[in-house]
């Protein structure tokens, strides 16, 4: 079983449902013939390597909200976050372009590390503040996944892995992915946003049931949080 994953370092519901998938396959009993492959998706391709405005200020001015409203919405997820374990630090997160991050986890692939440095990458931004638009953090994150530094810096100093990177954005426009995370299972079942572990399970469950049986691609699940171009949901929190 194949289970492609559409998501960005800076998306803080992609981390959430990296999760959420990771809980799913521990009870899954067939786990060990399943794979899964991370694809390229950037929320914001426009966004600069550096800035000096903080996540809030980002949010305040996406959504016409004042920074306190916006700091309601990172706290929010950061509620959501923990459920799972994670420690989210939007206080001192740094924005930035992840175009680099992609590439550099295309060059990870090769080496059998693309899982190693995608967990590093989002750890890294969310909970370490480090900046991983930055060419020697990111050197620093591939040497901590067992990877060459030297041949690391030479492919964030040249453009290999570009082609690579625009096709997996290229391909989530010609299935329709609208905001991630998004996960494709044995290309049959899409499962969109960061669906709690039951459900990841169930739909998992599922198509290894149903896999000799030709299917096409339908939704398993539409509400769950996400990201996309504008944003990310964020649910009303409950009382």
């Amino acid at each position: 079983m194949k289970i492609e994953i559409w998501s960005d370092f800076v998306c803080p519901f992609c981390y959430i449902g990296k999760r959420h998938l990771e809980e799913a396959l521990q009870k899954f009993p067939e786990r060990d013939q399943v794979e899964v492959m991370f694809k390229s998706f950037e929320l914001d391709p426009h966004s600069p390597v550096e800035t000096d405005m903080s996540i809030q200020e980002i949010l305040s001015k996406k959504y016409g909200t004042s920074v306190d409203q916006a700091k309601n919405m990172t706290d929010s997820m950061t509620k959501q976050a923990a459920t799972v374990g994670l420690d989210f630090r939007f206080d001192s997160s740094i924005p930035t372009n992840t175009f680099d991050a992609h590439r550099l986890t295309k060059y990870a692939k090769t080496k059998g590390k693309e899982a190693e440095l995608t967990e590093l990458l989002l750890q890294a931004h969310f909970t370490l503040s480090k900046h991983i638009g930055d060419k020697e953090t990111l050197v620093g994150l591939a040497e901590q996944a067992g990877l060459d530094a030297e041949e690391s810096l030479a492919v964030l100093n040249g453009q290999e892995f570009t082609r690579d990177v625009r096709t997996d954005e290229e391909e989530a426009r010609q299935i329709g992915v609208q905001g991630v995370p998004f996960f494709v299972i044995n290309r049959k079942y899409a499962i969109s946003g960061a669906q709690p572990s039951d459900v990841v399970l169930s739909s998992i469950q599922k198509v290894w049931e149903e896999e000799n049986q030709p299917a096409s691609l339908q939704p398993l699940g539409t509400d769950g949080m996400a990201c996309d171009e504008n944003g990310c949901d964020v649910p009303p929190s409950k009382s």
